[in-house]
């Protein structure tokens, strides 16, 4: 009988075993943990994500419960106090640079050609309450930060990093890699007009809100063609010079859109970007509440609140491992051509993890022989046959 593979071996195939090991040979990743390995390790917190399971103790039950499956998966049984060793002490390096890997090749399979490149910047908070000791607070939260650099194009993360709370957004957001072509959507958390110079200087423009306190004159009004957009409509267009504290760093162009939204409330936006017109713009400001979405999606069906261990290696593996998660079930998704809501997919791949199955067909009843049709006379009774 041909073999057919699980759901969630389907799952973990566009991560490279090859190119896996590779990763954990350079970093030297199973020097303390031989009898269990990277791949297991990863393997094992995917399976924590995508299955919902929070504790040590039910993920050594259901993971040493499917043993029959370990085997094409390429991994063996758990014991949750070697995990709970290997969270402490394997390099988190392994996993960052698998996440980098899937968020390459999500990139280069779901970009369409003419396609505007945007990327939207935002961070969120990951509460860690007071169990945790040695997290840090910033007044609202203790706990760390996830700062994410989005593609609302192709739906997918590009680059992440975990902070502590109390960390700047803009002083994580300025060490992202800038692509030249590209257009950064970010909020006023991230005003910093040295960062701001070196994004036009790659070659790159960004649109952001303005802070009260900055101030600027307008030294030129540009004719506003179209003024009605998608839920908000043009006030005025102006290129300006910022004349606040800092102006002889920020000798760049830039423009002023005022925007009203439907609901009455009025955005001041500024941009370095001189050639798109204002309500295209202002569309983009509007698609930042997409990683507002993601973030949203992902601490309600990924599992990143409720932790496998407590020190600050086992915290940062399992977040990066649940946007690991998240990156496999968009590829997952785009690549059977599955036209279910991401949500749904999740929840049925949680409940079908080892069906022997395609993903394309997850939310199909299994294929199955039609039984063969019953006698209608007892098997006791004598047949009479006639020629």
């Amino acid at each position: 009988m041909r073999f057919s593979d699980s759901i969630f071996g389907h799952l973990l195939k566009p991560i490279s075993r090859r190119w896996f090991d590779g990763v954990v040979e350079r970093h030297d990743a199973d020097a303390y943990d031989k009898t269990f390995g990277s791949w297991d390790h990863l393997v094992a917190l995917i399976f924590a994500q995508v299955s919902g399971i929070e504790g040590l103790r039910g993920l050594e039950a259901a993971w040493n419960a499917h043993s029959n499956h370990h085997y094409h998966l390429g991994v063996g049984g758990l014991a949750r106090s070697t995990l709970s060793d290997a969270n402490a002490r394997r390099p988190l390096a392994v996993f960052a640079e698998t996440f980098s890997m899937l968020a390459g090749l999500s990139d280069r399979k779901f970009r369409r050609e003419g396609e505007a490149m945007l990327s939207l910047i935002d961070s969120t908070p990951i509460p860690l309450g007071q169990v945790i000791e040695w997290a840090r607070s910033n007044g609202r939260i203790k706990g760390l930060k996830l700062h994410v650099v989005y593609d609302p194009a192709t739906d997918t993360p590009s680059h992440i990093d975990i902070t502590d709370a109390n960390v700047n957004d803009v002083s994580i957001g300025e060490q992202f890699p800038i692509a030249p072509d590209v257009t950064y959507v970010f909020d006023k958390a991230y005003c910093k007009y040295p960062w701001w110079t070196a994004i036009h200087d790659a070659g790159a423009t960004f649109v952001t809100r303005q802070k009260k306190n900055s101030k600027f004159r307008a030294t030129g009004w540009r004719k506003v063609g179209k003024h009605r957009g998608d839920g908000f409509r043009i006030i005025d267009d102006a290129e300006v010079r910022f004349v606040s504290k800092g102006d002889s760093k920020l000798s760049i162009p830039l423009r002023r859109i005022r925007v009203r939204r439907d609901n009455g409330a009025k955005i001041t936006l500024v941009t370095n970007d001189m050639t798109r017109s204002a309500i295209e713009i202002a569309a983009f400001y509007k698609r930042r509440w997409q990683i507002e979405l993601l973030f949203r999606w992902i601490k309600q069906h990924l599992h990143i609140e409720s932790f496998l261990g407590r020190n600050p290696n086992a915290v940062r593996l399992q977040i990066v491992a649940a946007m690991i998660a998240y990156l496999l079930l968009r590829l997952a998704a785009r690549e059977n051509l599955v036209k279910i809501p991401i949500i749904r997919l999740a929840g049925l791949v949680a409940t079908r993890l080892f069906m022997r199955a395609a993903i394309a067909h997850i939310d199909k009843p299994p294929h199955v022989h039609p039984a063969t049709a019953k006698p209608k006379y007892s098997l006791d009774q004598m047949e009479f046959r006639y020629a």
